[in-house]
C-alpha cells in the first residue's frame, strides 16, 4: 500500500538519535550514525517515490528475499543504522521510522544505497568530514577510516541488491536464477503451456534449450523467472 505522505519528514531531536544508538556497539557503526544527523534529508514525497519503485509502496512488505519494508532494507543495514531500536526488521516498523533510518543510510552511503530507485533523492551525502577541530594526523586518519567504511558499506549493499535481483525465491525458500528473457513466468505456467501460447517452434524442448542457463529441470520453472522465447 502506498502512503502519500505530504510535507517534510520531521527529524528526531539529537537526544532521541543518541538514545537509538544505545543498542549498537562498535566505533565502525557509531561514527556514521552520529554524523548522519547533520545531513540534509530527502523529502517525504521523494521517499514515497523510492518505496513505490522498490516495493510498490508497501511499507510492511516481506517477500522472503532478504529485504524488508517499503525501502527494502537488509537486516544487517537496518541494524547497523539503529533500526532495531524500533523493530527487528524494517517491515515491522512504521513508515516514518523507516524513513528516519533511510535518511541515515542516505547520509552515510549516498544514493548508491538504492542503485536504481534512489536517483531522485536530494539528500546530501555524508563524506566522513568533521567540523570539530583536533590534532592534524589524528583527525585525518579518523576521517579517512570513516570514509573508507562508508564506501565499503555502500559497495556491499549495492552488491547484495544486484545479486538479489538476479534470483527468484521458490516456495521452499531456495533461490534460483531469474534470467533476462522477454517472458516472465507466472503461477501455473509450464514450459509446454508457454510454448503453445507463444507458438514457439520446437515446443517445450526448444524453450528448455533456450533457457538451460537458468532451468535445470524442465518440470520446474518458477514465477518471476524471465525466459527467452527465441
Amino acid at each position: 500500500m502506498l502512503f502519500s505522505g505530504k510535507g517534510k519528514h520531521r527529524r528526531p531531536s539529537k537526544a532521541t538519535r543518541v538514545a537509538a544508538l544505545a543498542g549498537v556497539t562498535g566505533v565502525a557503526i557509531a561514527a556514521p550514525l552520529m554524523a548522519a544527523g547533520n545531513a540534509s534529508a530527502a523529502t517525504a514525497s521523494e521517499w514515497d517515490a523510492v518505496a513505490q519503485c522498490e516495493s510498490g509502496g508497501n511499507w510492511s512488505i516481506n517477500t522472503g528475499n532478504g529485504y524488508y519494508g517499503g525501502l527494502q532494507f537488509s537486516a544487517s543495514t537496518w541494524a547497523a543504522y539503529g533500526g532495531t531500536a524500533y523493530a527487528s526488521t524494517a517491515d515491522q516498523a512504521s513508515k516514518s521510522q523507516q524513513i528516519e533510518i533511510a535518511e541515515k543510510v542516505l547520509a552515510s552511503q549516498g544514493k548508491g544505497a538504492w542503485p536504481t530507485c534512489g536517483v531522485g533523492l536530494s539528500g546530501a551525502t555524508y563524506s566522513g568530514g568533521s567540523s570539530s577541530s583536533s590534532s592534524g594526523s589524528s583527525s585525518s586518519s579518523s576521517d579517512s577510516s570513516t570514509s573508507t567504511r562508508s564506501s565499503e558499506q555502500s559497495t556491499s549493499r549495492s552488491s547484495e541488491r544486484t545479486t538479489a535481483k538476479k534470483t527468484v525465491t521458490t516456495p521452499t525458500g531456495k533461490k534460483v536464477k531469474k534470467g533476462d528473457g522477454e517472458y516472465k513466468v507466472v503461477k501455473g505456467d509450464t514450459l509446454s503451456s508457454i510454448a503453445e501460447k507463444h507458438q514457439v517452434k520446437g515446443g517445450w524442448q526448444k524453450l528448455f534449450k533456450l533457457n538451460k542457463d537458468i532451468i535445470t529441470d524442465a518440470d520446474f520453472i518458477y514465477p518471476g523467472q524471465q525466459l527467452h522465447l527465441k
